[in-house]
């Protein structure tokens, strides 16, 4: 499907990532198509799996979770853990909001956020490196963040 969207697809694409709640009214006329036209377009998208799903962006500084941190880490061979179920235990772990198995000198990056670093060091000492199949880490805490997107 990726191959068969056109502009128009495109600009509906970006105009829903700035505001996923925009009436079809509203993008109808941004977008300068009829509103069946929109409303058809969404479905299809949906359906084809281009969407996936509608979601929030919080502000997290409001939730109490303003300090994010980016850690590497390498899987341990010798764990006799698959690096794939490595990752999906550190997935389930409170305060983790991406994991990405990656190539070249470490194993996994994980994102985690916390209300400040002293939270992010219990999560990478108490629980992160307590997973079998964790080797070393590398924590960097992020000062701010200038561009972020869902």
């Amino acid at each position: 499907m990726v191959g068969q969207l056109d502009d128009i697809d495109m600009k509906l694409l970006k105009e829903l990532r700035e505001n996923a709640r925009e009436n079809i009214a509203s993008l109808s006329k941004k977008i300068g198509i009829p509103r069946t036209t929109v409303h058809y377009r969404i479905k299809k998208l949906l359906e084809e799996g281009v969407i996936e799903k509608f979601t929030v962006k919080p502000n997290y500084k409001k939730l109490n979770l303003g300090t994010t941190a980016f850690i590497l880490a390498r899987y341990d061979p010798e764990s006799g853990v698959n690096q794939r179920e490595v990752a999906k235990r550190v997935a389930m772990l409170d305060g983790v909001y991406e994991v990405h198995i990656i190539t070249g000198e470490w194993d996994l990056l994980i994102k985690v956020r916390a209300p400040n670093s002293e939270e992010i060091g219990k999560i990478v000492i108490d629980r992160l490196r307590e997973i079998k199949g964790i080797g070393q880490t590398v924590t960097m805490v992020s000062f701010v963040s200038v561009k972020e997107e869902l």
